[in-house]
């Protein structure tokens, strides 16, 4: 089975058969999680750096009201919490979203590869700013796209990132994600994000039905969310 952790970082700059073998060991024992799982919590003391080889997670908080947000949605050959280890306790919590094959990495481990393979460290921050990047991104969604905007901007970068890795099967994206979770990260209620889905499927842009993603006219969903890739940093892998 291909190590998506390892090809995600390759695509930063050059890693060498030491890099790579380094990586490999530290990632050889992973272990399966069930869906909806926590891997850790808000207010628990930081541990290993989780990296998800294969399925879903997503980062979230919880609110005083028990409402949920949705920060980031994880999938094969992200990593997570490289510094968090530098902090007293997490201020949010991961959770598998469905059955994940996830590596977890001890942080003097970490520490260790980094040290002496200074091209994983390069990838590893390279890929901790485009993680902030889209994180931007989604803050700027939040509080300046409107409700049909933010939808199919999400998409599209869903749609993008799932493509990226390999996970587009005949032009369609199997999406793991409930309309209430979608929701949790749009900062929408599920029936109204029942009835933006419903907008966006009658203008041709796209359809969401049954954990399916397909994008009918990519033109036109990019021209609804005013979607510019240029915060995945695509143009830097390339380069790579």
């Amino acid at each position: 089975m291909a190590n998506r952790f390892i090809e995600k970082l390759q695509n930063f700059g050059h890693l060498g058969p030491d890099d790579v073998a380094a990586l490999a060991a530290a990632t050889a024992a992973p272990r399966m999680v069930g869906a909806r799982r926590d891997l850790i919590r808000e207010g628990d003391q930081p541990g290993p750096v989780f990296v998800i080889l294969d399925g879903w997670a997503c980062r979230y908080k919880i609110l005083p009201s028990g409402t949920r947000q949705v920060l980031a949605f994880l999938m094969p050959g992200d990593s997570c919490d490289l510094h968090a280890g530098l902090l007293a306790e997490m201020d949010h919590s991961i959770q598998t979203v469905t059955p994940a094959l996830v590596a977890t990495i001890d942080r003097i481990q970490m520490d260790r590869i980094m040290d002496r393979h200074p091209a994983v460290a390069r990838a590893m921050y390279v890929g901790q700013l485009i993680d902030e990047g889209t994180m931007r991104a989604w803050i700027t969604s939040m509080g300046r796209r409107a409700s049909i905007e933010r939808v199919a901007h999400l998409m599209c970068e869903l749609y993008l990132r799932a493509r990226n890795i390999g996970l587009i099967n005949e032009d369609r994206l199997r999406l793991p994600l409930s309309q209430l979770l979608l929701a949790d990260a749009l900062g929408m209620t599920a029936v109204h994000l029942n009835r933006v889905l419903k907008e966006l499927r009658l203008s041709g842009a796209m359809n969401l039905q049954r954990g399916s993603l397909e994008i009918t006219d990519p033109v036109k969903l990019i021209q609804i969310a005013g979607f510019d890739e240029n915060y995945l940093h695509r143009r830097l892998r390339r380069a790579a």
